[in-house]
Protein backbone atom coordinates (compact mmCIF):
# COMPACT_ATOMS: atom_id res chain seq x y z
CA UNK A 1 0.00 0.00 0.00
CA UNK A 2 1.51 3.24 -1.06
CA UNK A 3 1.42 6.16 1.47
CA UNK A 4 -1.69 8.52 1.25
CA UNK A 5 -0.52 11.56 -0.32
CA UNK A 6 -1.28 15.30 1.25
CA UNK A 7 -4.56 15.65 -0.22
CA UNK A 8 -5.62 12.28 0.76
CA UNK A 9 -4.50 12.60 4.57
CA UNK A 10 -6.20 16.04 4.47
CA UNK A 11 -9.52 14.32 2.99
CA UNK A 12 -9.25 11.75 4.73
CA UNK A 13 -8.86 14.15 8.28
CA UNK A 14 -12.01 16.25 6.76
CA UNK A 15 -14.37 13.37 6.57
CA UNK A 16 -13.41 12.26 10.24
CA UNK A 17 -14.18 15.51 11.84
CA UNK A 18 -17.42 16.05 10.03
CA UNK A 19 -18.59 12.72 10.85
CA UNK A 20 -16.96 12.63 14.33
CA UNK A 21 -18.75 16.18 14.62
CA UNK A 22 -22.31 14.46 13.47
CA UNK A 23 -21.89 12.03 16.65
CA UNK A 24 -21.35 14.48 18.87
CA UNK A 25 -24.36 16.92 17.95
CA UNK A 26 -26.98 14.17 16.99
CA UNK A 27 -26.06 12.52 21.05
CA UNK A 28 -23.75 9.55 19.25
CA UNK A 29 -26.95 8.18 16.98
CA UNK A 30 -25.39 6.64 14.43
CA UNK A 31 -27.41 5.99 12.23
CA UNK A 32 -28.36 9.58 11.63
CA UNK A 33 -24.55 10.27 10.46
CA UNK A 34 -24.49 6.96 8.26
CA UNK A 35 -24.00 8.84 5.17
CA UNK A 36 -20.98 10.85 6.70
CA UNK A 37 -19.49 7.21 8.02
CA UNK A 38 -19.62 5.81 4.65
CA UNK A 39 -17.65 9.09 3.11
CA UNK A 40 -15.18 8.30 6.20
CA UNK A 41 -14.63 5.23 5.17
CA UNK A 42 -14.35 5.81 1.26
CA UNK A 43 -11.89 9.11 2.08
CA UNK A 44 -9.47 6.80 4.24
CA UNK A 45 -7.37 4.08 4.26
CA UNK A 46 -9.21 0.84 6.25
CA UNK A 47 -6.28 0.55 8.90
CA UNK A 48 -6.77 4.65 9.24
CA UNK A 49 -10.18 3.83 9.92
CA UNK A 50 -9.87 1.41 12.72
CA UNK A 51 -7.27 3.49 14.01
CA UNK A 52 -9.68 6.40 14.43
CA UNK A 53 -12.27 4.31 15.57
CA UNK A 54 -10.76 3.24 18.80
CA UNK A 55 -8.81 6.10 19.07
CA UNK A 56 -12.38 8.03 19.15
CA UNK A 57 -13.45 5.06 21.82
CA UNK A 58 -10.63 5.52 24.15
CA UNK A 59 -11.29 9.48 24.10
CA UNK A 60 -14.64 8.98 25.38
CA UNK A 61 -13.76 7.13 27.82
CA UNK A 62 -11.27 9.00 29.16
CA UNK A 63 -13.10 11.92 29.51
CA UNK A 64 -15.76 10.47 31.26
CA UNK A 65 -13.18 8.65 33.55
CA UNK A 66 -11.86 12.30 33.98
CA UNK A 67 -15.13 13.61 35.18
CA UNK A 68 -15.77 11.23 37.74
CA UNK A 69 -18.99 9.58 35.50
CA UNK A 70 -17.25 6.11 34.78
CA UNK A 71 -19.17 3.56 36.51
CA UNK A 72 -16.80 0.20 36.09
CA UNK A 73 -18.98 -3.23 35.19
CA UNK A 74 -20.50 -5.77 37.79
CA UNK A 75 -18.37 -8.37 36.65
CA UNK A 76 -15.19 -5.46 36.97
CA UNK A 77 -15.85 -4.82 40.35
CA UNK A 78 -16.37 -8.63 41.31
CA UNK A 79 -12.83 -9.36 40.74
Amino acid sequence: MAAPSMAERRACWASRDRYWRCLEERAEDAARCAELRRSFEASCPQQWIKYFDKRRDYLKFKEKFEAGKFQPSETTTGS
